[in-house]
């Protein structure tokens, strides 16, 4: 009876009681949509019970007067003094960061630089540019001869390019020959630019292990023409291809003014290997800017100032890339293709000149330590020797004996204390020659070469 009283009620007690609370429901059509357009019914759709209450935000803050006992207590005025300090040192701390940032920033700060020589190689400016002819190495026991020659050194579309060439192929002086009973005499044909008789005359001798250079090549360098104190240098190139070549972009002191190498100091702006990229010191696919600076050649200390630059695809014979370095009192930078992309950076300290980098005080040679070849250097930022004119240098080499293709590395057919190096590395030829490039391809090519001098056009900066 209840159930049947309560249904015809509309419902439950609560439910009554909801009703006489509520606004009368409303009801509202809402339409079915359908995938293939609009019906013509309609569902009634009761109104919630949230339409007709929201929830208001009721504030439990205390009304009126009332008091605040804690501000009155030392306590609570001992912290705010504390919150101002903890502010007032993070405030400083801010400022002192801002500073060091500004001074740190500054010495590296975009300079003033004026274009003192740009050359694209529409032809060999020799004004500029004079061909180094030698037979000796150039302390490096590199196996090539350098000339002017037109076959080792030319210029077409391309650039400028440097390219060995076979003594043997290139000369009229036969396979024999390079191994005994001839003379090579560059003084007497006056090509020779060395004030030595040894870097211009050799004779071939198989009981002292002497033979002529069997590879020739070029050098070619801006030595009392055109150099910088302190600028910038670009040089676009893209390197060779073959075993035991050695390319070289760098510059060399116009006046060995602290002494002979490396006293007076080298900037290798980009050094690499003809070999493969399997060849685990780094061949083509690796290039190297580097410092040489010591007070002597064994103590030469440019492992503290070198770095590589791998390519992960490809190598540095298949393209052109620019070669850089930026050069100023405080620092030396090398980059590749722009500014961006560093690859060594070299500050300098005036507190710590590069005599005390190298700790040669405490370095000793035939029971005699060393003296500071710098010391009369009136540098202020502690950069000597480069705080000098250096001139820029581009060659091309083959082998050395200098260590820098290691022995027993990478199937190198020579030991370098060997007296018949040349010797087995001519030998070898048969597996080392078949590594080359064809045609340009063996030797470096030059697409250009920008130097700049520190400081703005018309007044150089002389620092």
């Amino acid at each position: 009876m209840v159930d049947m009283q309560e249904k015809s009620e509309g419902g439950s007690p609560v439910q009554r009681r909801a009703r006489a609370i509520l606004p009368p429901a409303t009801t509202e059509a809402t339409a079915t949509h359908s995938t293939f357009g609009p019906s013509s019914h309609a569902t009634p759709r009761a109104s919630s019970v949230d339409d007709g209450f929201r929830h208001r935000f009721k504030s439990y803050r205390l009304r009126g007067e009332y008091e605040k006992p804690w501000l009155a207590d030392p306590a609570m005025k001992k912290t705010r003094w504390n919150n101002y300090i903890v502010w007032a040192w993070l405030a400083l701390g801010v400022i002192g960061a801002g500073v060091i940032c500004f001074f740190l920033v500054w010495p590296y700060r975009n300079l003033d630089y004026c274009l003192v020589y740009e050359d694209h190689f529409d032809r060999l400016d020799t004004d500029i540019w004079t061909h180094e002819v030698q037979l000796d190495g150039f302390g490096t026991g590199a196996f090539d001869w350098t000339t002017a020659d037109a076959k080792n050194s030319y210029i077409d579309t391309s650039g400028l390019h440097i390219v060995p060439t076979l003594t043997n192929e290139t000369t009229g002086i036969t396979s024999d020959q390079l191994y005994a009973n001839y003379t090579l005499d560059l003084l007497k044909d006056g090509t020779c630019t060395s004030q030595q008789n040894s870097s211009c005359v050799t004779r071939s001798d198989p009981k002292k292990g002497v033979m002529i250079p069997p590879v020739r090549s070029a050098r070619l360098s801006t030595k009392g023409k055109k150099s910088i104190r302190y600028g910038k240098v670009e040089v676009v190139a893209k390197m060779p291809k073959g075993d035991w070549i050695w390319p070289a972009i760098w510059m060399m002191p116009e006046d060995s003014v602290y002494g002979q190498w490396p006293r007076s100091g080298e900037i290798d702006i980009m050094e690499s290997r003809g070999n493969g990229r399997d060849y685990s010191e780094g061949g083509r696919n690796y290039y190297y800017g580097t410092l040489h600076w010591g007070p002597t050649s064994e103590t030469d200390s440019y492992w503290k100032t070198t770095n590589a630059k791998r390519i992960r695809r490809g190598d540095y014979s298949s393209s052109f890339h620019t070669f850089g370095v930026q050069w100023t009192p405080n620092y030396i930078y090398f980059y590749i293709d722009s500014r961006v992309h560093q690859i060594l950076f070299i500050g300098f300290e005036r507190d710590r000149p590069l005599y005390d980098v190298g700790r040669f005080a405490s370095m000793a040679e035939n029971q005699t330590l060393l003296a500071n070849p710098w010391a009369r250097s009136n540098s202020s930022t502690g950069n000597a020797p480069f705080d000098q004119r250096f001139y820029l240098v581009l060659n091309v080499a083959v082998g050395s004996r200098n260590g820098w293709f290691l022995d027993h590395v990478g199937g190198k057919p020579w030991i370098d204390e060997a007296k018949n190096a040349q010797w087995t590395f001519w030998d070898a030829a048969d597996e080392w020659l078949p590594t080359w490039g064809e045609g340009d391809e063996r030797g470096m090519t030059v697409r250009s070469v920008r130097m700049w001098q520190q400081g703005a056009c018309g007044q150089m900066e002389e620092l």
